[in-house]
């Protein structure tokens, strides 16, 4: 197991399934937004297709295959996933515990922009424990799988890849922090994940931990 010893000098925390759990209203949102396009996209084709990634990502993915994708699409799905959120959001269990005993530095990576981001954080009320420390796809060239916003929120925290880690749930973002020459711990602890074996999906994309309760977060380091 690749581990950092003694304790890394900066904690990158992606949003969605790992501060919040977020993952399945989010799929939800997606997969009743497309059918009003006359896109069929069931729940857990959301999750295996999209997970982790940027709602540019999902509009190149459908336009790549020849189907419309309108416009207006990517204000309408983050309309319908605001509003979702402000009803039904809920912080991961025991991870308000975990960021109020970190005595190294942390901060937020990810891939939804920067309101979404914000918004989840303040119905959790996880905002306090970030501040300004929020770093989002829409503020590198290429979004993850590619390791352009791990490297960007290392930089921005004074921080060297090799003594950061990542927190992540998904196959781009596991993939994202690897390519950054990150630590990368995958968490399961989301409700995305009953019913599938998130080991083997994040140890297969190249975690070097994979954990699924918040409360673990430091056991066998």
């Amino acid at each position: 197991m690749d581990q950092i010893r003694p304790k890394p000098d900066l904690i990158i925390f992606d949003c969605d399934g790992v501060l919040v759990d977020s993952e399945l209203l989010s799929c939800r949102c997606l997969s009743d937004e497309l059918s009003e396009f006359g896109i069929s996209l069931t729940l857990a084709q959301a999750i295996e297709l999209f997970l982790g990634r940027s709602t540019s990502a999902i509009t190149q993915h459908y336009r790549e295959r020849g189907q419309v994708v309108p416009v207006d699409f990517p204000v309408r799905l983050k309309s319908r996933v605001l509003t979702a959120f402000e009803k039904a959001l809920q912080p991961i269990p025991d991870v308000d515990a975990v960021l109020s005993g970190l005595r190294v530095p942390y901060c937020v990576a990810s891939s939804s922009d920067l309101d979404r981001v914000a918004l989840s954080l303040k119905v959790t009320g996880l905002a306090p424990s970030f501040g300004k420390r929020i770093y989002t796809a829409q503020m590198v060239a290429h979004g993850k799988p590619a390791p352009d916003l791990f490297l960007y929120a290392a930089e921005k925290m004074g921080a060297q890849p090799a003594r950061t880690l990542v927190i992540e749930d998904s196959i781009s973002g596991v993939q994202a922090g690897k390519a950054a020459g990150m630590t990368v711990w995958g968490f399961v602890g989301g409700s995305h994940y009953r019913g599938r074996d998130g080991q083997a999906i994040l140890s297969g994309a190249g975690a070097d931990r994979v954990f699924g309760h918040m409360s673990d977060f430091w056991k066998e380091t």
